[in-house]
């Protein structure tokens, strides 16, 4: 018996918005009531440049899909109009959903999942603050590579010193610190 192509058209809106909102790591509803067209074609223009995918879809299908996936946290954020930003950044849509709200007060952040749980509107706000993954891959390989820099600065200093022709006192300091050391056990047992 062949599905009524209206209802086979929900089926397959219902599991494209599925696959989105399994395989994405980062996934925002938002309401964008009160947005004009030009102000909702920045917006698209913005996410399309950062790769986060837009799309309005009916509430009763975006819940249809997500309580298929066992989620049901979004069920009481499903009213009025609703868009969904979808990125495999988990941060990606949030940065620039809250950037773009913070200068358009129409559109109105809802919820949201990360890796396949669920955000508040306030966690996506936070989320949306923290540097990008570039920014905290490059912070982190900086304070591993500082130390390493200035152990060599060091290590080159002394080279200069000893081009130079002048003598490395730290080398010399260290014996004269060994023979200190066993007159001064000597001198410990004589005390008792």
């Amino acid at each position: 018996m062949n599905k009524k192509p209206q209802m086979q058209k929900k089926e397959d809106q219902v599991a494209q918005l599925q696959a989105w909102l399994q395989e994405s790591a980062g996934v925002v509803l938002a309401d964008y009531r009160g947005l004009t067209v030009a102000e909702d074609t920045q917006l698209r223009n913005e996410l399309r440049k950062n790769e986060v995918g837009y799309k309005v879809a009916k509430n009763t299908l975006i819940k249809r899909a997500a309580n298929n996936l066992e989620i049901t946290e979004l069920d009481s954020y499903l009213e009025g109009p609703t868009v969904l930003a979808y990125a495999a950044d988990p941060i990606a849509a949030s940065k620039i959903l809250a950037k773009f709200a913070e200068t358009h007060q129409a559109l109105e952040i809802k919820a949201g999942l990360v890796e396949g749980k669920f955000v508040s509107s306030d966690e996506i706000k936070a989320l949306a603050k923290m540097p990008s993954r570039e920014v905290l891959l490059a912070r982190f390989l900086g304070s591993i590579q500082s130390p390493l820099y200035a152990f060599a600065r060091a290590i080159d200093a002394v080279r200069e010193k000893l081009e130079a022709g002048e003598p490395a006192a730290p080398a010399e300091a260290a014996p004269a610190a060994a023979e200190a050391a066993p007159a001064a056990e000597e001198a410990a047992p004589a005390a008792e």
